[in-house]
């Protein structure tokens, strides 16, 4: 009975919200399994601004942020395409590609994506410089119970993960709103100032799932 309950702490770890300031989330491994599930109760979003923080060696294709709904298996995604040397923005299973000569490997990177559906537009900013913005859909929201991962690529509603779009490094600060950020917010949350946490999920008090191999680390801090 021990051994069982240690099993299936090792392999799911539920928590009530967290505060995981100064903290990161490690995928040591390429698997198809190892992931970090987001919860939160909004079902309906007429825009999203998601931000995070990576840092990886991947030299493959791999994913930063997976969304999806009933009607949508891409309803919110971030994924990068490492031959293309693209990031792209997902929204409603439709895509916009961004071209990022400046992904940087074993490099922290601060990248935010919005979308919004009244204007159909999303936009990219990676550390801190905008991109251009690109339509990708408008008209409806994104509705339905949400499924959000971190370290795997939600190919179906259930699931259907690939290891070789999966994440191999390490995530902290994850924040989504419910609202397209101004430039001045994201410039205020790429330079870690004082900014509103997101209002959907907000890394200083995170509502997760871990399962398989995902650690939970100290951000190390630069010595002088």
């Amino acid at each position: 009975m021990k051994v069982l309950l240690l099993l299936v702490m090792l392999t799911t770890c539920a928590a009530s919200p967290q505060d995981l300031s100064d903290k990161i989330f490690t995928f040591p491994l390429r698997t198809n399994t190892a992931r970090v599930k987001l919860i939160t109760s909004r079902e309906n979003f007429s825009a999203v601004t998601v931000c995070l923080r990576s840092f990886t060696d991947n030299t493959r294709d791999h994913i930063l942020f997976s969304l999806a709904t009933p009607s949508n298996d891409y309803d919110f995604l971030m994924l990068r395409q490492a031959i293309e040397n693209t990031i792209d923005l997902y929204s409603r299973n439709n895509v916009a590609v961004f071209t990022e000569p400046d992904y940087t490997l074993n490099t922290w990177h601060s990248i935010c994506s919005t979308w919004d559906s009244e204007s159909g537009l999303v936009q990219l900013w990676f550390d801190g410089q905008p991109s251009m913005r690109k339509f990708v859909s408008s008209g409806s929201n994104i509705t339905g119970h949400t499924r959000i991962v971190l370290g795997q690529v939600l190919d179906a509603y259930d699931g259907g993960f690939d290891i070789n779009q999966s994440f191999v490094g390490m995530l902290t600060d994850v924040h989504m709103w419910d609202h397209v950020l101004s430039p001045c917010e994201i410039q205020d949350y790429v330079q870690e100032l004082n900014f509103s946490p997101g209002n959907v999920l907000n890394w200083r008090a995170l509502e997760f799932q871990i399962v398989d191999k995902v650690l939970i680390e100290n951000k190390k801090r630069t010595c002088y």
